[in-house]
């Protein structure tokens, strides 16, 4: 047992960061050239990261954010991708784009209107788009030529038409209550292949059932109804990626469990592995954790959120009683699926014991992975609303906004100290220990756990020569391959069973 003061016996060791993961790249001097007619770049600017957590979070998948509505550009028009998160420095100006698309996050913010000015003060015509965008217009009209609020995938040919007719409007508008069987696959090839573990980031649904008041979700002026794509169609994408692995990023895609069973239908056929975020409460249906295996899930991101049930009731999360989250792991487990569990530290009936209580927890339970996260009042949501009534937030630097710092103040405890256990729960589930103490029961999973651990969780320094050289792809490769063929091994076992109850076999997930 973990005694509850353990997190703050001694100070937490400063974590080595390499300067240019914290430091955006220079924007230099490059003068004002002509514009290159019909040529838009899109940006993903650089945010810092976290000491704590794993360098390689940003790098395992692709947002699909920009390369979604960049399935909507005109033939005519010549696109280009860049993200400074992968240490190729500052985005290019030879030539000068007739159009720059960047995308806003708040943590980010900072360093997109520096992006804009920048490429403005040249000439450049600026769309910034995104949720901050949405949650915060008149904070970013300044620094933009139009904003897109809302899906970029409608706005995003209108806004190049208009300014190919000089009839650029400020301000775009569109919902998300289209039909999303339209929206075309995304744009994968604007994407450098060998930045990323896989390039096929996925998304079947949009929404999710749940209104958390922390959530992104519940920001105003955001209407996201529960959406499908056609299972084939999504099936289809995946295929002709060419990539082993898959990663879901729909908010719940066992939101409707009835059109997940039917996707690992279309799934199953392609021998290949993929991962998804889920509630706990898909474990409801046990038939669908067998199918879920079936069609090759190695693993699942769940938001457990916190073990307990006051914490989820006020922040209005529908999930089962938190006594029953072991038994449902296990259910997971049995059909060899990996769980990388989120928490969130800092509610308001958290005490100085929840980083012991939730790291015994985790370690007791042999949860593969798990990831953590200062609860964040992110802007124009309902927890932002109360806490700003209360008097609770301390600044709006929103660059701090990241999840990694406490912007608030804890009910029960100071901000240094949830800080401080944020650092220690990191460090205590990347220890050696915790990562031998946490692996699969069944032996002959146990070293491609460890090596996936080890170069995942504790390879920081390695992580960085992975990023800037474009070597992510070429070093995972051979680990996910691996993991593949093992998990067609274990789904033809488990295909040859006809009941639902549990056939152990744990498969160690690409994704965690």
């Amino acid at each position: 047992m973990i005694d509850w003061s353990e997190p703050f016996r001694r100070p937490i060791r400063r974590r080595w960061i390499p300067p240019e993961m914290l430091r955006a790249p220079a924007l230099d001097n490059c003068p004002a050239g002509p514009l290159d007619p019909h040529y838009a770049l899109l940006i993903n600017p650089f945010y810092p990261k976290d000491a704590n957590a794993s360098f390689g979070k940003h790098v395992l998948t692709p947002t699909l954010a920009l390369t979604s509505f960049a399935a909507t550009t005109p033939a005519h028009w010549r696109l280009e991708y860049w993200d400074e998160n992968l240490l190729h420095g500052r985005p290019p100006c030879h030539p000068m784009p007739q159009v720059v698309g960047i995308t806003v996050h708040l943590t980010f913010a900072r360093r997109a209107y520096q992006l804009a000015d920048w490429y403005r003060a040249r000439g450049s015509r600026v769309i910034l788009g995104g949720l901050h965008v949405l949650s915060c217009p008149d904070e970013c009209a300044p620094h933009a030529d139009a904003l897109a609020l809302g899906d970029g995938v409608q706005l995003w040919p209108r806004i190049l038409h208009d300014i190919e007719t000089d009839h650029l409007q400020p301000r775009y508008v569109a919902t998300y209550e289209n039909d999303y069987r339209d929206d075309p696959p995304p744009r994968r090839s604007l994407l450098p292949r060998r930045s990323f573990l896989t390039t096929t980031s996925l998304i079947a649904t949009r929404g999710c059932h749940n209104r958390c008041g922390f959530c992104y979700l519940a920001t105003d002026g955001l209407r996201m109804p529960y959406r499908m794509r056609d299972p084939n169609q999504v099936a289809s994408e995946f295929a002709e990626d060419a990539q082993p692995y898959a990663v879901f990023i729909d908010n719940n895609l066992g939101s409707r469990r009835d059109y997940l069973h039917a996707l690992c239908n279309a799934l199953r056929p392609l021998n290949k592995i993929w991962s998804a975020a889920v509630t706990i409460d898909v474990t409801d249906d046990p038939s669908l954790i067998r199918n879920m295996a079936l069609a090759g899930c190695t693993g699942v991101f769940i938001g457990f959120e916190s073990l307990s049930d006051d914490n989820l009731a006020d922040s209005h999360k529908k999930t089962p009683k938190t006594s029953d989250y072991a038994r449902r792991v296990r259910i997971l487990h049995d059909y060899g699926i990996q769980v990388n569990g989120s928490f969130v530290l800092g509610f308001d009936h958290d005490r100085k014991d929840v980083f012991a209580r939730t790291a015994e927890w985790i370690e007791q339970n042999r949860l593969e992975c798990a990831t953590f996260h200062i609860l964040t009042p992110y802007p124009a949501t309902p927890l932002f609303r109360q806490m700003e009534a209360q008097g609770r937030i301390l600044h709006r630097d929103w660059a701090l906004y990241d999840t990694a710092h406490a912007v608030f103040r804890p009910r029960h405890m100071s901000p240094e100290e949830l800080e401080h256990g944020y650092a220690w729960i990191y460090q205590r589930l990347f220890s050696h220990a915790s990562i031998w103490g946490r692996r699969p029961e069944q032996w002959q999973a146990v070293p491609l756990y460890l090596a996936m651990s080890y170069l995942y969780k504790r390879s920081n320094r390695f992580w960085h020569l992975l990023i800037k050289h474009d070597l992510v792809n070429p070093v995972w490769k051979p680990l996910v391959e691996m993991t593949r063929w093992r998990h067609v091994r274990y789904r033809g076992r488990l295909a040859e069973t006809e009941s639902v109850s549990a056939l152990s076999g744990h498969v160690v997930s690409a994704g965690v």
